[in-house]
């Protein structure tokens, strides 16, 4: 019994190394591509924060979705423009999955593979409801669903998305 108890606590160390490494080539990949003004320095604190506490993920997720959404909004042409109507008025922003439509719209033809990836992230964008777990933006940014109710999993689950869209920021 104590050999199998010894070899199952390996293994459980093993995932939770495995785990940690990818999460250090996700920032890695995420801070490669990032601005290196506007978010690079901040990607490196998250980093620094959650390798020395694992659990701060409800702390860091809402900046995790905000950089989400700006990295999809660098591949529009809403990217780095002043909008406005045809009064001169500034004009609203797509957000949210509106957003990933128009990425996906924008970049069909031009980047496949970026819209395949805006496909799955689709997931994160769709209103909670009152069985979900609010492990989705919609729960973060309006504070449907209080951070307790998130996930360490869900939290590593976006940052590894995040790390492979990282390729296509257009910062």
């Amino acid at each position: 019994m104590r050999r199998y108890t010894c070899y199952t606590q390996l293994i459980k160390d093993q995932l939770v190394n495995e785990s940690a490494m990818s999460m250090i080539k996700s920032f890695d990949e995420i801070i490669l591509h990032s601005h290196m003004w506007n978010w690079g320095p901040d990607w490196q604190v998250v980093e620094e924060v959650y390798e020395a506490f694992p659990n701060s993920f409800s702390v860091l997720t809402p900046f995790a979705y905000s950089y989400l959404e700006e990295l999809i909004r660098s591949n529009t042409s809403e990217y780095g423009v002043e909008l406005n109507n045809e009064k001169g008025k500034p004009k609203k922003r797509e957000t949210g999955i509106n957003l990933i439509n128009l990425a996906i719209a924008e970049n069909k033809e031009k980047i496949p593979e970026f819209v395949s990836l805006l496909e799955e992230v689709k997931r994160y964008y769709y209103n909670s409801t009152r069985s979900d777990e609010g492990n989705n933006r919609h729960s973060v940014a309006h504070g449907y669903m209080h951070p307790r109710f998130w996930s360490k999993e869900s939290f590593e689950k976006l940052i590894n998305d995040i790390a492979r869209l990282s390729k296509f920021a257009n910062f």
